[in-house]
């Protein structure tokens, strides 16, 4: 296992440009499946995860595992063959073992058909058979380093790390996994990028902090932007156009 991000395979192999991370699958495309589409139906498949998760009660960096694997399923595969909401379930079971935080895949299925029961109708069997085939698809590569740790010692070193600005920052890190930014951007960036939103809304001077970074500000400053750029287009997110997108999977191509 790498020691850090920068030996890991998430760098070396993992990280790709925006573009391949919207390909839409050819199956997927002739059921009419749009990028609009493949794009709600991760962020759907994220908010389940997220919600699943606190039933189970497992940290939040099994989340952002999990959401992190299920993300990176769909640069290769197609949901017409890897079923979303099965994915979300195994990607999840997966990565509470990675993490060592490990659940009972029966209380997944118990949770799931709790919490979405005209949506859910899986058994033991298909999740523990969806697993393996999501550990092919990953090809064995596990291990994910996320934001968390660089926000919380960016935080010390800029003198931000109060509990207001610990948690503003935070909840943007947790709201980063409804998006692509961690199969594009090194999770650092990322962390920085969380900063930089939270110190222009709780109007906190870092400018001389970043300056000291010799981080190129907008590199940094882009990944805000598409923050920004989510968080106005969430409004616009409704369950209609969320069914939508999920019919088209079920139609006959």
């Amino acid at each position: 296992m790498a020691a850090n991000f920068w030996e890991s395979s998430q760098y070396s192999k993992q990280l790709l440009d925006q573009e391949e991370v919207d390909v839409v699958q050819p199956l997927d495309k002739e059921r009419g499946i749009s990028v609009e589409d493949f794009k709600l139906i991760k962020f759907h498949m994220s908010n389940h995860i997220m919600k699943l998760a606190q039933h189970i009660k497992v940290r939040q960096r099994v989340v952002a595992t999990a959401i992190t694997y299920m993300r990176r399923v769909y640069t290769k595969k197609s949901m017409v063959e890897f079923e979303p909401r099965l994915v979300a379930i195994a990607c999840l079971y997966l990565a509470s073992k990675a993490e060592e935080s490990i659940v009972q895949a029966r209380n997944l299925v118990f949770y799931s058909k709790r919490l979405y029961p005209d949506e859910y109708k899986y058994e033991l069997k298909d999740i523990l058979g969806m697993e393996m085939r999501v550990l092919e698809a990953l090809d064995y590569y596990l291990v994910v380093f996320h934001p968390y740790r660089s926000l919380s010692d960016f935080l010390q070193d800029a003198a931000l790390n109060d509990v207001n600005m610990n948690q503003f920052t935070w909840g943007i890190v947790n709201d980063t996994y409804k998006m692509d930014l961690i199969l594009v951007h090194p999770p650092y960036r990322i962390a920085l990028a969380c900063i930089y939103i939270a110190s222009v809304q709780r109007e906190k001077d870092i400018t001389a902090w970043l300056q000291d970074l010799n981080e190129d500000m907008n590199l940094v400053k882009d990944i805000a932007m598409e923050i920004l750029d989510f968080y106005e287009n969430y409004r616009t997110i409704t369950d209609e156009k969320v069914s939508s997108a999920f019919s088209k999977l079920a139609l006959k191509p």
